[in-house]
């Protein structure tokens, strides 16, 4: 009985703005986010922002990202390429082969070259192992 007092259009226009709501609210978190994330704004120049986007906020949000937009682009890029450098040095570090199948190799090498005895590599041996 409801869908009969609510027209095609009217379900299509409380789509439409109900995306631009979703979208609205994405867009200040992203600016707020950015604002938080500055190294170079003092934390005066942060509350101004944010006082500014509060009291004002639409005209607040599309001033600051007018303005900063370039310098935006600029931290999203440098704070991606740090995670993934972060992300290829972590890889690297667990790929780099210390595990236990490479100590026991590199304590075999040591007992067949004389620098450790049967026990001491049985001993390393039991270690990787665990």
């Amino acid at each position: 009985m409801f869908a009969a007092d609510y027209p095609f259009l009217n379900v299509m226009w409380t789509m439409i703005v109900f995306f631009l709501w979703v979208l609205w609210f994405w867009l200040l978190f992203t600016v707020f986010a950015d604002i938080f994330r500055r190294h170079d704004l003092s934390g005066w120049g942060k509350a101004g922002w944010l006082i500014f986007t509060i009291v004002l906020p639409f005209l607040g949000v599309f001033i600051y990202l007018i303005t900063q937009n370039d310098e935006m682009t600029k931290r999203n890029l440098e704070r991606s390429r740090a995670q993934r450098a972060q992300f290829d040095d972590y890889v690297r570090e667990t790929a780099s082969g210390s595990g236990a199948a490479n100590e026991i190799e590199k304590a075999k090498q040591l007992l067949d070259s004389g620098a450790i005895t049967p026990a001491e590599f049985e001993a390393i041996k039991q270690k990787a192992l665990a």
